[in-house]
C-alpha cells in the first residue's frame, strides 16, 4: 500500500439518536403530544382531557422522557395556584422535522 492510498474507516450507525427515534416510536403518546403542542394545548390537564385513554400517569411518563432527550421544556409559572406547560425547544423542531421526514418515507413505502 502506498501512501497516496486512502483508507476508509467503518461507519457506525448514530448511536444516541437511533435510540431516541425508537424510543420515541415506541412510545404510545409522543407523537399524539407533539400534536397536542402544535395545537396549542400546552398544559398536561388539557393534555389528559383531550385525549381520550391518556392518563396522568403515562403522560407525565411521556413528558419527562422527552424532557430527558431535550425535546421538550418544562416551563414552571410561579403563580398561585402553580401552573406548568410544555414547549417544543429548538433541538426538538429540529427531530420533530426528522419524524416528519420518516412518515413522508413511510406514505412512499406503502404507496
Amino acid at each position: 500500500m502506498n501512501n497516496n492510498e486512502k483508507i476508509i474507516s467503518r461507519k457506525s450507525p448514530p448511536e444516541r439518536s437511533a435510540r431516541m427515534v425508537e424510543t420515541i416510536y415506541g412510545c404510545k403518546w409522543s407523537l399524539t403530544v407533539y400534536q397536542l403542542l402544535a395545537s396549542g394545548v400546552q398544559r398536561p390537564g388539557e393534555m389528559v382531557r383531550s385525549v381520550e385513554g391518556l392518563s396522568t400517569k403515562v403522560l407525565n411518563q411521556c413528558l419527562k422522557k422527552n424532557i430527558e432527550f431535550g425535546i421538550l421544556d418544562k416551563v414552571i409559572y410561579n403563580e398561585l395556584p402553580p401552573r406548568v406547560e410544555y414547549q417544543v425547544t429548538e433541538f426538538g423542531q429540529k427531530f420533530l422535522h426528522i419524524l416528519d421526514e420518516l412518515e413522508k418515507l413511510q406514505q412512499e413505502i406503502d404507496a
